[in-house]
């Protein structure tokens, strides 16, 4: 069994700081950095990219709503022209860095509500989709597993990972409880880890209401703006690879 470790990072912006990126690079497989829309900065898009080639950590885009203040968490409406075009722009942004570095861009993941809107509204998806192929075919597209997203992108012809939440509770249909709601987020490790170990060998976990909830993830995300997140995504590799699972990059595996 193999399995790929990913994190949002890249997401502060000017004078400000957010998240671990130096320590929890470490443990990871693959890097979803911010593009400067809903965080990040050339500066910061630079230094992260850096981090990442320095750990041996593959790169991806992770491209939001332009809402910097919002930190892209925030709904907005979109035409497929628009959104379709608005990936493809940041895409290039963050390649300009990966270029310069000696890199080569491995996924697209897009970014919180922009994520989410997608799994919803299959325009947005098939336009979020075409605007990563437009860039180049050979990206992957990481989204909600199990979700309408992975049978649009496969239908295109992209090559797709199934992403799994380590912190994040489930609703019965897959989708994720909003973070508004009690619950939504997992702090214990313990927990967070059996979590993880369940979606990898059993192909599922228990929703927030106790129901069976099938997965089929091929990468998991480790959030790293979470005071612990270090502890708990250096524990959450441990216990995988004690279960004899291999924690290796996405595009190592996805064909």
């Amino acid at each position: 069994m193999k399995v790929d470790l990913n994190s949002d990072l890249g997401e502060s912006f000017g004078r400000y700081k957010l998240g671990l990126d130096e320590e929890v690079m470490k443990y990871i497989t693959s890097a979803n950095v911010a593009c400067g829309w809903h965080a990040g900065d050339p500066l910061v898009m630079r230094k992260t990219v850096r981090l990442a080639k320095k750990n041996n950590v593959q790169v991806g885009a992770h491209p939001g709503y332009p809402d910097l203040m919002g930190f892209g968490r925030r709904y907005m409406k979109l035409t497929p022209e628009e959104a379709r075009n608005y990936i493809l722009y940041q895409i290039g942004a963050l390649y300009a860095f990966v270029k310069a570095e000696g890199l080569e861009l491995q996924h697209v993941k897009p970014h919180g509500a922009l994520y989410n809107a997608m799994v919803k509204e299959e325009d947005l998806a098939r336009a979020v989709i075409e605007g990563i192929l437009d860039f180049d075919k050979r990206l992957i597209v990481v989204t909600l597993a199990g979700s309408k997203v992975v049978e649009i992108a496969k239908e295109i012809g992209a090559r797709v990972a199934q992403e799994g939440f380590a912190d994040r509770a489930y609703n019965p249909d897959g989708t994720l409880v909003p973070r508004s709601r009690p619950g939504a987020v997992i702090e214990d490790k313990e927990e967070i880890a059996e979590r993880v170990i369940s979606m990898v060998k059993d192909g599922g976990i228990r929703a927030i209401n106790g129901e069976w909830v099938d997965l089929n993830v091929d990468t998991i995300c480790v959030h790293g703006d979470n005071p612990k997140a270090v502890e708990i995504t250096a524990y959450i590799r441990r216990r995988l690879e004690e279960e004899g699972i291999k924690i290796v990059p996405m595009g190592d595996f996805i064909k």
